[in-house]
């Protein structure tokens, strides 16, 4: 029954809302991964933007795509915490470690351990639009644990606007999405982040998108 939930959601709520209500422009669909495990890495800009990603793939796979949400507003209370685990797929992850003997990136390990496509916004919380934060470690820790795993770079343009932060306002606007070419661990922590802060950079250059007004 759980599995016929995050199925039909991802049907009739996910794929209308980003094919239909949302103008959307994908370059290099080609490099997305096509099973699991894998992690897809983008900037955080919206609420929209777990959604657009998942929406990139196909029915089939709809089951083995899960976000990564922050325990403290995903799973705030039984009723949140259930339709996000069951219906939405989310996995949960603390912000701030609150246990030093709790990992944080725990779900996640076991998410990928399950051969699940995981998204993951390094910057952690949702930031301007147009701009890039600051990356947390997260990514290298995950891509160390799973080296098997492709880390695909991901650039978004235009959730921010369509579903700004801090509001309830869908704005129908069109939107961005630059895939970049899949890395892999090669052993070493700060060569690793400093491959794909580059990366990210590079794909940000690379849509020439006006100034954020």
């Amino acid at each position: 029954m759980i599995k016929i939930l995050h199925h039909l959601f991802f049907i009739l709520v996910i794929y209308p809302v980003i094919h239909i209500l949302l103008g959307l422009s994908v370059r290099n669909r080609h490099l997305l991964p096509t099973t699991g495990p894998a992690i897809l890495t983008a900037n955080h800009n919206s609420h929209l933007d777990a959604a657009v990603l998942m929406a990139l793939f196909s029915p089939h796979l709809a089951l083995k795509v899960r976000p990564v949400g922050a325990t403290d507003y995903w799973f705030s209370n039984r009723w949140i915490a259930w339709f996000s685990r069951h219906v939405m797929g989310i996995v949960p992850i603390d912000r701030e470690r609150t246990e030093k003997d709790v990992d944080p990136l725990a779900a996640s390990y076991e998410a990928l351990a399950e051969g699940n496509i995981l998204i993951f916004f390094p910057e952690g919380s949702r930031g301007e639009p147009e701009q890039l934060s600051d990356f947390k470690a997260g990514i290298t820790l995950l891509a160390e644990r799973f080296p098997e795993a492709p880390v695909v770079p991901i650039f978004m343009y235009g959730m921010g606007k369509a579903w700004p932060k801090g509001t309830m306002l869908f704005v129908p606007f069109f939107c961005h999405v630059i895939i970049g070419q899949p890395m892999h661990w090669e052993g070493q922590r700060l060569g690793f982040m400093r491959r794909f802060k580059t990366q990210m950079r590079q794909l940000a250059a690379m849509g020439n998108f006006p100034v954020w007004q």
